[in-house]
């Protein structure tokens, strides 16, 4: 007999109904992008930290200190010799340089501008000289040798660097020649490590310029950086001041640095 009450099986099931909404992957897609590009700008700034840690590890040797006063004595090839400092001569006269380029002696009374300057036409020699007795560091290229990519690699280190300037030397028996005060390193590449090193040691290295606290901006009455006083190729001739020569300025040092000579290969 049928009753007016469900049946058992009829009281025990019940209708599921699921609401199924879909995952949001355009939502998932984006964030997890979003997640990547920030993982790999983290690993991209991560690694150039790293690498700039590194690199300054590497150059703390080549710092000076009160223990370690011409750290350039460690780098082979470096040149050394004592130079007389404030000889000056006027703009007309040459000087009979024994190193080419030079790297101390006489020199125009009017220094290059060396506030991390990039020329790109060769400056008169003279001009170049006063600047590194102000403790400026140059560097200069064979042009003939040095472009492209290889001068790429050499523009960062002297533009927007102070007491820093680099300059094209027609003529240079190297490619790279680095010059500061009585020092100089001839070098065949611009990837050599030894051209960091120098700039470390010698830039405005208290202990072996002249002139420490002298400014490295040229007054542009004096000296246009746009249009420097040009070099000059041809030997100079008999007229020449020696490079031990010039007159005294009494408003300059006389007196070398205190570092000791030494010999160059």
């Amino acid at each position: 007999m049928t009753s007016g009450r469900k049946s058992k099986k009829a009281r025990g099931t019940k209708s599921i109904v699921v609401d199924y909404k879909p995952r949001p992957w355009g939502t998932i897609i984006a964030v997890v992008a979003v997640l990547g590009l920030a993982g790999g700008v983290f690993g991209y700034a991560y690694s150039q930290i790293s690498a700039n840690n590194q690199r300054e590890a590497a150059l703390a040797q080549w710092k000076p200190s009160d223990t370690n006063k011409d750290p350039s004595d460690k780098i082979a090839g470096v040149t050394k010799k004592e130079y007389p400092a404030g000889k000056h001569v006027e703009p007309v006269k040459r000087v009979a340089y024994e190193a080419s380029p030079p790297y101390g002696g006489a020199h125009d009374g009017t220094w290059a501008d060396c506030t991390g300057v990039v020329y790109d036409k060769a400056v008169r020699t003279e001009n170049m000289v006063h600047s590194m007795e102000h403790g400026a560091l140059w560097i200069a290229y064979n042009p003939d040798q040095v472009n492209g990519p290889a001068l790429d690699k050499l523009k960062p280190k002297a533009e927007g660097q102070q007491f820093t300037m680099l300059s094209p030397y027609p003529g240079l028996d190297k490619p790279i020649a680095l010059q500061s005060w009585g020092h100089q390193l001839k070098l065949d590449s611009a990837d050599d490590e030894r051209i960091d090193q120098f700039i470390s040691s010698l830039r405005r290295n208290p202990n072996t310029y002249p002139e420490p606290g002298a400014t490295c901006e040229a007054s542009p009455a004096q000296f246009d950086v746009t249009n420097p006083p040009p070099f000059v190729a041809e030997k100079p001739g008999p007229d020449a001041v020696p490079v031990d020569g010039g007159q005294e300025d009494p408003k300059e040092q006389n007196t070398a640095p205190s570092s000791t000579p030494a010999g160059g290969n």
